[in-house]
């Protein structure tokens, strides 16, 4: 029984112990071994691994893309137009030793790709105008920006002394992508362009209103011509067919009257008759011998009553 007991306690000892010595690496993680505090290897890949018991710890460390969104910053562009500029970036621990003797944790770095986010937002944005930022040239800057942090994470090309870079070596990780979530302009700016913009808008719209009171009294001018002309026309065309009209009753009648002269007058006569005498407010004064009774005489000579 004693040996059955030793034996017992012996295996659970060699459990500890294989329990304290071995560690997995996930595939979405990357490990560190610390002894004393001090890192001693990376294990990368993924699998089984062994650490000396009791005497060494593991740190692991997230091999996949890492968020960082960066505060609110004021960028002022090459046109002198102040941004409120809200970025964000993706990074990468490729190096977890570097990582750990450079900023040690993720916290840290944060706060260092803030500062360093910042700097080269306004180093890129600063050469560029506001018309650029938004529009054209967004997809150029945003590649320049990431070369710029990534300079500056990797501790190349970087002033000498410069407190945002990297160490010769740089932090251990990698840049994969910058973007800008939103360029505005600060409330003061914004409300002056907005006033500009309606003033503009407002000078606009009284250029076109303007430019249409023009056209219209143009079109108003060129139809009272046009009616001036057809009238004018219509009347010369109403007079030349009154004129042929006429003339035309006057061939008749004076083919007429020369057919039967007495006839004709007696016809004329009777026409004047019913004008003159058809009216009821007309009244004539002539004498009873006037010609112009003579068809209205009686058998005796004497004019009808």
């Amino acid at each position: 029984m004693k040996w059955l007991g030793g034996g017992i306690i012996a295996a659970a000892a060699l459990l500890f112990i294989a329990a304290n010595a071995l560690f997995v690496v996930d595939q979405t993680e990357q490990a560190l071994v610390l002894q004393f505090g001090k890192p001693v290897r990376v294990a990368q890949k993924p699998g089984l691994e062994i650490k000396v018991p009791f005497i060494q710890n593991v740190e692991y460390y997230d091999r996949r893309l890492l968020d960082f969104d960066g505060e609110s910053k004021e960028v002022i562009a090459a046109d002198q137009k102040r941004l409120i500029v809200d970025a964000f970036l993706r990074y990468r621990i490729t190096d977890p030793l570097r990582f750990k003797q450079t900023v040690a944790d993720e916290r840290t770095m944060r706060s260092r790709l803030n500062s360093i986010l910042e700097s080269s937002l306004r180093q890129a944005l600063g050469n560029v105008t506001l018309s650029e930022i938004i529009s054209g040239k967004r997809a150029e800057l945003m590649q320049q920006i990431r070369n710029l942090v990534n300079d500056q994470v990797r501790g190349v090309r970087v002033k000498d002394g410069d407190p945002l870079a990297a160490p010769k070596g740089g932090f251990g990780i990698e840049v994969v992508d910058v973007r800008i979530k939103r360029a505005d302009l600060p409330p003061a700016n914004s409300e002056g362009i907005y006033k500009r913009m309606q003033t503009e808008r407002k000078k606009e719209a009284n250029q076109f209103r303007a430019q249409g009171s023009e056209d219209a009294q143009k079109i108003r001018s060129e139809a009272d011509k046009d009616r001036t002309v057809i009238i004018a026309e219509a009347r010369r065309k109403s007079e030349i067919l009154r004129g042929e009209g006429d003339a035309e009753a006057t061939r008749i009648f004076a083919a007429a009257f020369g057919k039967d002269r007495e006839f004709f007058e007696f016809y004329r006569t009777l026409q004047a008759y019913r004008k003159t005498l058809g009216a009821q407010d007309t009244t004539m004064i002539i004498s009873p011998d006037n010609k112009f009774l003579k068809y209205l005489e009686n058998g005796t000579g004497s004019p009808a009553r």
